[in-house]
């Protein structure tokens, strides 16, 4: 017992830098829609939901938030808190239904539930956090609500929703040969076409950059 928890405990510690690395990365891009830039941490913290549940999910989500805040963001303890609380209203539905039900259906379904979820709470949460971290009236950010905030958070989340149902198996499977993460009976695994999670997953993510691309004009 002692031995499987220093494992899961190393395992999560691996994550979190993921986490925080993928972080960094992608602030070297410039941003998606107007100031709103693309995280992909969501990505390694879904896996992290869906192999130990939804606490160490938020564990994770709470740890490469602060060490972020500390090191690279420029937007303080708002920002902390609104990364947290997006990442937790992605994973959360998630890690939560496919956890209940660890099939293709639970995953892909919680990770639907997650984007519409983490897309409403950060719709509100700009509404009410926005116009006073930027100082500028709430009409002003309630006009950037549809045409800006919303598509952001729903290309956002299903990018992050793809490319976590592309990588989810090979990175288990690399945990599991390493024995990270005990060992599973085959037939106990849930059957699927790889080849068709792979096809949508990558028509999901081409049809996220094309209306990335429409939305910034280049279109």
């Amino acid at each position: 017992m002692k031995t499987q928890k220093t494992k899961q405990l190393t395992t999560l510690a691996m994550m979190t830098a993921m986490a925080f690395v993928l972080t960094v990365i992608s602030r070297a891009f410039p941003p998606m829609v107007l100031f709103l830039k693309y995280d992909p941490k969501d990505v390694i913290l879904a896996i992290a939901g869906f192999i130990y549940g939804p606490f160490a999910a938020f564990i994770v989500a709470f740890v490469a938030s602060f060490v972020e805040m500390v090191t690279v963001s420029t937007t303080g303890i708002i920002g902390f808190f609104m990364n947290v609380l997006a990442s937790i209203a992605f994973v959360g539905p998630a890690a939560i239904l496919y956890k209940r039900n660890r099939t293709l259906r639970g995953a892909v379904v919680g990770l639907l539930l997650g984007v519409i979820f983490m897309t409403a709470v950060m719709i509100l949460w700009n509404y009410i956090i926005t116009p006073i971290y930027m100082g500028v009236p709430r009409e002003q950010v309630v006009a950037l609500l549809v045409p800006a905030i919303l598509p952001f958070n729903l290309i956002k989340g299903a990018l992050n929703a793809a490319l976590t149902m592309i990588i989810y198996k090979p990175i288990v499977d690399v945990l599991r040969k390493t024995h990270l993460i005990p060992q599973v009976d085959p037939s106990a695994e849930p059957t699927h076409s790889r080849l068709g999670i792979l096809l949508v997953s990558v028509l999901v993510i081409a049809t996220s950059i094309l209306v990335v691309m429409i939305l910034q004009g280049r279109f």
